[in-house]
């Protein structure tokens, strides 16, 4: 029995060691018991928070009992994969710039699934080189897994107030995989205190206000969801308050004091798409059908289809906030197309038409009022002259982020 235990502890560590040889940023162990999580899922699921992603509660207790998904599984390797690119166009001018496109920094680059699921079946091989007898499932983001509590039974973080694994030495920006196995491999070591302490920076920060609980996302309200999950009529109370948000929402993300610790990527794969780093509005409102497609070959964003990217860019251009040219040439450019697009667009252009039209009113109105100052005193304008480090956020006190490193 000793010399079994002393087997499996030697096998382990050679397990993390190939893991981290195949470019992941690291690697745990641990068991099949989620028994703690079950109740908090299911929970949430109760409340409907889950919106309209049924495969969240297809599959019963499968996704909370590792071994009902997969019988025989002993144990679960975890893995996470950095995914940012600290080079990219700074995300908060972006955010901060209405004319511009804001897209999720996870899906800047190639799509990480196919990345992932090839990087773990590397690491299958090499343990089944050594262990004949070996079997195994790799997931991410491809059945029914609670990724997050396996990743933090697994010592790979904490679940943070945001829902997020979050590594105090690392932030949050990462992917999980996961390898259910056969081998009765020792656990690792469990985060068993959530590290934000009093910190309310994600949840105050969040433009819908998601994060409803301590690490509970009412998805419905969640610009992910909305913008990705999500193929119906947004709710208005949620477009004006998604900004320039078209794919995606990292605002909880940028504004946690754990990613000041943000590790850059190692994969080429996930260096942004130069047709998204610092893009506006409009022009991504040009393309049609064949361009969507053609410049997101490779790309998560393709998967939610050419007229949901328009329902979120017209809600995105109704935002824009900026000059009378502007507008006006937001204006036009959304009406031109209402031809070729189906109802639901159609319903978010003329949302965005009337936000437009607001808009311009007032400033219209402004221009045709004359105010005499002492010395036609005319205010500076500071418009996009903010640099990086003094953009704040929108409610939080502060972005965090490493500055990029020169190569």
């Amino acid at each position: 029995m000793q010399s079994c235990s002393s087997t499996l502890s030697k096998l382990s560590s050679q397990i993390k060691q190939w893991g981290l040889e195949l470019g992941f940023a690291d690697i745990g162990i641990t068991h099949t018991d989620l028994s703690a999580y079950e109740a908090a899922h299911f929970n949430w699921i109760g409340e409907n928070f889950h919106g309209e992603m049924d495969y969240m509660q297809r599959h019963g207790t499968k996704r909370t009992r590792p071994t009902e998904l997969e019988p025989g599984t002993a144990s679960i390797i975890s893995v996470r994969l950095n995914y940012l690119d600290l080079a990219a166009y700074s995300p908060f001018e972006t955010l901060h710039n209405s004319e511009q496109a804001y897209i999720s920094r996870y899906a800047l680059g190639k799509d990480y699934h196919k990345l992932m699921r090839k990087r773990l079946q590397q690491l299958a091989t090499k343990i089944a080189e050594q262990v004949p007898e070996f079997s195994y499932r790799a997931f991410c983001d491809s059945a029914p897994v609670l990724e997050r509590p396996i990743a933090e039974q697994a010592g790979l973080g904490f679940i943070g107030k945001n829902s997020l694994i979050i590594h105090p030495r690392a932030g949050s920006w990462f992917f999980l995989g996961e390898l259910y196995t056969n081998l009765p491999l020792p656990a690792d070591a469990p985060f068993e205190k959530q590290g934000c302490g009093p910190c309310t920076a994600c949840i105050d920060e969040c433009p819908t206000q998601a994060i409803v609980g301590n690490a509970v996302v009412d998805a419905r309200r969640c610009i992910s969801y909305l913008t990705i999950e999500y193929s119906g009529s947004i709710p208005e109370e949620f477009r004006a308050k998604m900004g320039n948000r078209i794919y995606g929402c990292d605002d909880c993300q940028l504004v946690c004091p754990w990613n000041k610790f943000t590790e850059q990527t190692q994969e080429a794969a996930f260096s942004p798409n130069q047709s998204l780093d610092n893009v506006s509005l409009l022009e991504l409102w040009t393309w049609q059908e064949s361009d969507f497609l053609k410049r997101f070959e490779g790309s998560p964003i393709r998967r939610i289809g050419y007229l949901q990217w328009k329902r979120n860019l017209a809600i995105a251009i109704g935002n824009i906030d900026s000059d009378v040219d502007t507008i006006e040439k937001s204006m036009a450019a959304l009406q031109q197309q209402k031809a070729t697009l189906d109802l639901l667009v159609n319903e978010h252009i003329d949302w965005a038409i009337k936000q437009l039209n607001d808009k311009l009113a007032h400033l219209l109105a402004i221009k045709n009022t004359k105010t005499s100052r002492p010395a036609n005193f005319e205010p500076l304008d500071l418009t996009n002259q903010k640099s990086t480090q003094t953009i704040k956020p929108f409610v939080a006190r502060k972005y965090y982020l490493p500055k990029p490193t020169n190569n």
